[in-house]
Parts: structure tokens; C-alpha cells; sequence
């Protein structure tokens, strides 16, 4: 046995060889470190003076170590992977993501969408589904969510809406009250409502849920001619959610469930996978629907659904903030061949992710490694916070006969015939009702009766009036829908029908 002073060599001996061997303490310019465990001070006891650079510089990180929170999908996820075309949609899209025999590397962020950034991942919530696309054309993000409709169908009333789901700004408590105030305004909203106060609002796990863009897209093939899409992932792992008594067992275990599953299933090496399918629509067949098909509240019903692709993440992140808190999302992060439709939330999102990134990352938040696309950026655009670039030439403007940058032709918006004069109204064909009727229709028996509980319950809280108006939305649903939420919510189901039967359809 060694004795105790051998035994102190030995393990001083190890140390040393350890600190020969490791990488050594540098400061953030690349100095070497040669005390981080005490402060500089002037003598024994005296203060602590501002030459130690190690500790200042240190503070200095750490008071900054934080970057403005996402408003929305502030709690997120981030997976790693690649995208494999499988159909040949050359006829639809000139974009190199579909062509076949391609790879693309993908980046999926998946998150809450109204809760903060350490929020319990059980909390009932629509789950964010974004991929980053990093294409021989260009970065693409498809930015969706695991429902299939949205809440609201123009932008203009998007701050209202997040402002009306987040806590009330007065006593920062969440007040099902404010939320349903403002949605009483809102019936486009029932279909997507409905989605969330079902199960589907509380997923087991973010493998085990589908995942859509929500609008509508315009694919342009090489012949500039135009088809409208949506797209849709299938998760290949199933569906499952949590019941209302899941919910409760599983935050008392593990208030990251959805993070804790697929960062496992990726080292485990049982990788998720989803299907990619698009719905397609000829511009002339919008007109022939009893409903706007550009309206985010809506699904395409009995359009045929074409697998165009499988995506598999097979690695989890190695720097949780470099990867997942800084990847910018953007809807308008498109390439040529894939295009915004006239979707009147879409063209809202388009600048706005877009703008919240910018304001979250600063202005050359675009060449950060998660969000650097694989081909060459050549512009003009310079300078700002943060610029990591190397740029020589001395042309920084466009025309110039000194370094022609050109146009390609190919990268052009397609053409859209326009008439009529400028406008603020609503669209012509709302039909807000029917498909969350459809919606309640599809699912099981126990299926409804958690949807009821659940809505019947959020909904008890809200004041006299919005709690009746909202609850006729979904008697005009449909009336079993509607009558087992009033009796949940305690509301006088005469009073619900003569309400529902004022709504048109």
C-alpha cells in the first residue's frame, strides 16, 4: 500500500502531467491565464485594483451573457440533420432541394410557442417545427408549427394575439380571462382553439408529433410557371400525446420531457424521422373552394397529400446557445423556386421573423456557423456590430463595371396579375366554423371528452360575456362540442343556442 505522502506524490504527479497535457487558460484574446481564483489587489488586504483584465473581462461576459428572448418560441429545442429528396417535382420547382440525388443538411428547432425560456414543457401550447434548409441555392427555413391552421389570418393582429396569451402584464400571472377576451373577437380562431385545448396541445414528445407550414407557398418551376403548396411533416415515430393526468405525473418527474427525449433518442443512436408531403393547388382552382385557401385558419380538405422526402436528425448540438438559441428562423429565408403566397399573415411573418432575428442577433447575425449558408454571400451589405467577414474588394455598391456582381434571371419573383384598388377589409370567404367542427368530429370519444374538460375548465374563467360568445363558436362547431363545454363551464346552454344561431357560417 503507499503511504500517505506517496500517495500525495503520486496524485501531485498526475496533476501536473494533466495541466502539461490539457489546453491552457486563455483570455478571450487568446493571453495566457496565470491566476483565475484570485483577484488582483493592492497589497494583502487592500482593494481590488482595475489592471486584472481576467476578472473585468470576465464580469464583463458574464453581465452580457444574456441576448434579448425570443418573444415567442422562447423554449426551444435543436436537432441536427439531413433532408433526402424522394420524387422527382421538377414539373413544380426549380429549387436544388427537391432535385434528385440530393442531400441537404437541415438544422430543426423545435419549441413552445407563448411560454418563456425555462417554462415546463408540459404547459399546453402550440410546439413551433422550424427547418433551416442549407441548400446549394441558399438557406431556406420552412417555419411551422405541430398544428396544421393558425389563430388568426392577418398579421396586423399578431402582437395582439401573443400579448393576449402571455401573462397579464399587471400581475405577470397567466389569466385565461385577458385570452379569451380578445378571442371572442376572433372567430376564425375556433378550428386552431380547438386544436389546442385537445391533447395535441400537450405532445409526449417533439418525435411524436407532425409538423406543417401552416401557409400556403407558391412553388415556380424553370418554365416561371406558378403552382400554390403546403407543406407537411408525418412523423414516422406516430403521434402521441399526454392526457390532462399524464400532464401532471410528467412535470412532477421531468419538466423537460420533449428536450429530454429527443436529445436521448439521438445519442441512443434511434433516430427520429418525418416524412416530408406537399398538398398542390393550379392557381385557378383558389376560386373553385367555399373558403379562402390563402387563409391560415384553414386546411385543404380532400386535396391528395405527395411524399416528396424523409428527413432524419442524427445529431444533437454541441453548444446549446451557438447552436439552438442563436439559429435565426425566418420565413423570408426562401430560394429560387419556393416563394410567399398573398397568405395575408404570411406576408406579415415575412418581415417580421426576419426583423426579430436581426433585433435578437444584431445585423451580421446571418454569418453566425448555425446561420452561414454552405454557398458564398457576395453583396454589398457591411460593417455593423459583430462583422466576422474578410472582405478585400473595394466595390462595396452595386452596378459597378470594377466587380460585376449580375442578376440571374432564374431568381426572379414570379409574376402575380393584380386589379382592383388598395384596401382594409376582411376576406370574402371567412367560413369560420366548419372545419373545427370537422376537427372535433375526427377524434375518439375520450379524445373529446379531454378537449371539453380541458376548454370547459380554461374557458369558466373568463368574463360573463366572452365566456358566452366563445362557447356559441363552438356550439356552431358543433353542438355536441358546444354543449359539452357550457355544461363544463356552467353557462345556460339556452343562452349558448340563440347566440350560435346569430353566427353565420
Amino acid at each position: 500500500m503507499f503511504s500517505k505522502n506517496r500517495l500525495a506524490v503520486s496524485l501531485a504527479t498526475a496533476l501536473c502531467a494533466s495541466q502539461i497535457f490539457a489546453a491552457p487558460l486563455t483570455r478571450d484574446n487568446g493571453a495566457l491565464v496565470g491566476d483565475n481564483q484570485n483577484s488582483q489587489t493592492a497589497g494583502a488586504n487592500g482593494p481590488v485594483i482595475l489592471q486584472d483584465v481576467q476578472l473585468i473581462q470576465k464580469l464583463q461576459r458574464f453581465d452580457r451573457e444574456r441576448i434579448p428572448e425570443r418573444v415567442v418560441h422562447a423554449r426551444g429545442t435543436g436537432a441536427h440533420g439531413v433532408f433526402t429528396p424522394s420524387a422527382d417535382i421538377s414539373d413544380l420547382t426549380m429549387a436544388k432541394v427537391f432535385k434528385p440525388g440530393a442531400q441537404t443538411p437541415v438544422f430543426v428547432r423545435f419549441s413552445s410557442v407563448v411560454h418563456g425560456n425555462h417554462s415546463p414543457e408540459t404547459l399546453r401550447d402550440p410546439r413551433g417545427f422550424a427547418t433551416k434548409f442549407y441548400t446549394q441555392d441558399g438557406n431556406w427555413d420552412l417555419v411551422g408549427n405541430n398544428f396544421p391552421t393558425f389563430f388568426i389570418r392577418d398579421a396586423i393582429k399578431f402582437p395582439d394575439m401573443v400579448h393576449a396569451f402571455k401573462p397579464n402584464p399587471k400581475t405577470n400571472l397567466d389569466d385565461n380571462g385577458r385570452t379569451f377576451d380578445f378571442f371572442q373577437h376572433i372567430p376564425e380562431a375556433t378550428r386552431t382553439l380547438t386544436e389546442l385545448f385537445s391533447d395535441n396541445g400537450t405532445p409526449a414528445g417533439y418525435r411524436f408529433m407532425d409538423g406543417n407550414g401552416v401557409h400556403a407557398y407558391k412553388f415556380v418551376n424553370a418554365k416561371g410557371e406558378v403552382h400554390y403548396v403546403k407543406f407537411h411533416w408525418k412523423s414516422l415515430q406516430g403521434i402521441k400525446n399526454l392526457t390532462p393526468d399524464q400532464v401532471k405525473d410528467v412535470q412532477g418527474k421531468d419538466y423537460s420531457h420533449m428536450t429530454t427525449d429527443l436529445v436521448n433518442s439521438i445519442k441512443q443512436g434511434d433516430y427520429p424521422k418525418w416524412d416530408l408531403y406537399i398538398q398542390v393547388l393550379n392557381p385557378e382552382d383558389l376560386a373553385k373552394f367555399d373558403f379562402d385557401p390563402l387563409d391560415a385558419t384553414k386546411i385543404w380538405p380532400n386535396v391528395p397529400e405527395k411524399k416528396i422526402g424523409q428527413m432524419v436528425l442524427n445529431k444533437n448540438v454541441d453548444n446549446f446557445f451557438q447552436e439552438t438559441e442563436q439559429v435565426a428562423m425566418a420565413p423570408a429565408n426562401v430560394v429560387p423556386g419556393i416563394e410567399p403566397s398573398e397568405d395575408k399573415l404570411l406576408q406579415g411573418r415575412v418581415f417580421s421573423y426576419a426583423d426579430t432575428q436581426m433585433y435578437r442577433l444584431g445585423a451580421n447575425g446571418m454569418s453566425l456557423p448555425i446561420n452561414r449558408p454552405v454557398v458564398a454571400v457576395n453583396n454589398g451589405n457591411q460593417d455593423g456590430a459583430m462583422n466576422m467577414g474578410h472582405t478585400t474588394s473595394e466595390v462595396n455598391y452595386e452596378p459597378s463595371a470594377r466587380n460585376p456582381r449580375p442578376q440571374m434571371d432564374q431568381a426572379r419573383y414570379s409574376q402575380l396579375p393584380l386589379n382592383g384598388t388598395t384596401q382594409q377589409t376582411k376576406i370574402v370567404k371567412e367560413q369560420n366554423f366548419k372545419q373545427a367542427g370537422e376537427l372535433y368530429r375526427s377524434f375518439t370519444k375520450a379524445e373529446r371528452q379531454d378537449l371539453i374538460n380541458n376548454f370547459g375548465g380554461a374557458v369558466s374563467g373568463a368574463d360573463e360575456q366572452a365566456k358566452y360568445k366563445v362557447i356559441s363558436f363552438l356550439y356552431k362547431a358543433d353542438p355536441e362540442y358546444g354543449t359539452g363545454v357550457a355544461k363544463v363551464a356552467k353557462a345556460d346552454l339556452n343562452r349558448v343556442k340563440n347566440m350560435a344561431a346569430q353566427l353565420q357560417d
